[in-house]
């Protein structure tokens, strides 16, 4: 597992990369939400007031946390979107709305 912390906005975002098999497990999150891979169920967080939204990548993967905030969002639950993600941002658009 990798973890690391990245600034965006004058703000710090925790952002882990978790081997599982071939692929990796990628998210950036804070108090207020994460973005994650498209393996994160982000309608399942609503049911915990937890603003999420997942990523669809630009190439065939998310593989790390560059890609990431690269990728563009394919969906973002209600609470996301509360905070003003909106599918089609970029991943780093979406983690600034969670600042």
């Amino acid at each position: 597992m990798t973890e690391s912390k990245i600034e965006i906005s004058g703000k710090e975002v925790e952002c882990f990369e978790i081997p599982i098999g071939d692929v990796n497990l990628v998210f950036a999150k804070n108090d207020k939400g994460l973005i994650g891979c498209g393996a994160f169920d982000v309608i399942a967080l609503e049911k915990f007031s937890y603003a999420a939204a997942k990523v669809k990548p630009s190439g065939n993967s998310v593989k790390n946390t560059e890609d990431l905030l690269n990728g563009e969002i394919a969906l973002a639950n209600k609470f996301a979107k509360e905070k003003g993600i909106t599918e089609g941002m970029s991943g780093r658009e979406a983690i600034e709305k969670l600042i």
